[in-house]
């Protein structure tokens, strides 16, 4: 059943929100850097302007990940969901990162004349309210689905970018905030234009960590990871249960999405197992994985000797 537009847009509010949010304090950013020539607020503004269009990225690898498998890609797109927040790590480093650097080099080269700092105040105090309000519906959202894991455990884990990559956005987007604020209070304070320039490269330094980071979580997912192992737990219980198998050789899965998996399952049958009711076996085994474990999109059983499969034994 297609989802109906109102289910996706509960799905996807996280990114919405991140999108409405960046939007509008990129432009209030960028208005109060040309007003008072702050170089952290300018690179502020970079930094938004980044997060609306990664917001925007991660949507369209979303559509592209929900298209229905073909001849080419008979397990589906689901994984150009994560091709796409790879891209997004690559663009806060080289576009977020890079030009916040590089401006604050500038402005430590080159200061600027100090000018009224009340724009600047301003746009930051909507931009924390804003930014604030978006980090909250994705610390809300992912909570809910991480369960009783832990967080860090929980994002490491987690097979749909979506959600921890808003998340380490908005969280690197306060703290930018903050940073770029004590660094235009510091300047006017001691009357050094020069210390904009190191909150700007502070703010990239910041931007450059969370990239790497979501660099390399994206990165294991595009080159493809198991299943959750409490899942694969539940898959080997099922086989072990069986009395006609007597061992399971192993049980190694991959997700094709965030929500399908393949699954290529070993296993040792009883040699007085006739041919005919082994087939009806592997149907039977099938059906009652995929009404257990609705993830499963293909399965993939073969029977094999315990002795011929014992270099599999370590990767099961």
């Amino acid at each position: 059943m297609a989802a109906s537009p109102a289910s996706g847009w509960r799905a996807n509010i996280v990114i919405y929100a991140a999108l409405a949010a960046n939007l509008g304090i990129a432009v209030a950013k960028f208005v109060a850097a040309a007003i008072t020539g702050s170089s952290s607020m300018l690179t502020e503004g970079v930094h938004s302007l980044v997060d609306t269009g990664n917001q925007g990225l991660l949507l369209y690898g979303q559509y592209r990940a929900k298209r229905p498998p073909d001849r080419d890609h008979p397990f589906g797109y689901g994984r150009e969901l994560y091709f796409w927040a790879f891209v997004v790590a690559i663009l806060i480093f080289g576009l977020g990162a890079g030009v916040s650097i590089y401006e604050g080099w500038l402005h430590i080269r080159s200061p600027e004349p100090l000018r009224d700092p009340l724009p600047n105040y301003v746009v930051l105090v909507i931009a924390f309210a804003l930014e604030g309000t978006s980090w909250w519906i994705a610390m809300r959202e992912f909570a809910a689905s991480k369960g009783d894991c832990g967080w860090w455990k929980a994002i490491k884990e987690s097979k749909d970018p979506s959600g921890f990559i808003v998340l380490f956005e908005d969280t690197a987007a306060l703290a930018g905030l903050i940073v770029a604020g004590i660094g235009i209070w510091a300047s006017h304070h001691w009357g050094d234009p020069r210390i904009d320039g190191w909150a700007s490269i502070v703010i990239g330094v910041i931007l450059a960590a969370v990239a790497g980071l979501l660099a390399r979580e994206s990165k294991g997912l595009l080159i493809g990871e198991r299943a959750n192992l409490d899942m694969v737990a539940r898959i080997r219980a099922l086989l072990e249960a069986e009395p006609c198998i007597t061992h399971v050789n192993h049980v190694r899965t991959i997700h094709t999405a965030p929500d399908r998996i393949f699954v290529a399952i070993s296993a040792d049958f009883a040699d007085t197992l006739p041919m005919g009711e082994a087939e009806t076996l592997i149907e039977r085994i099938e059906h009652r994985l995929k009404a257990q474990e609705p993830k499963l999109s293909s399965i993939y059983i073969r029977p094999e000797k315990r002795e011929d499969a014992v270099d599999a034994v370590a990767m099961g």
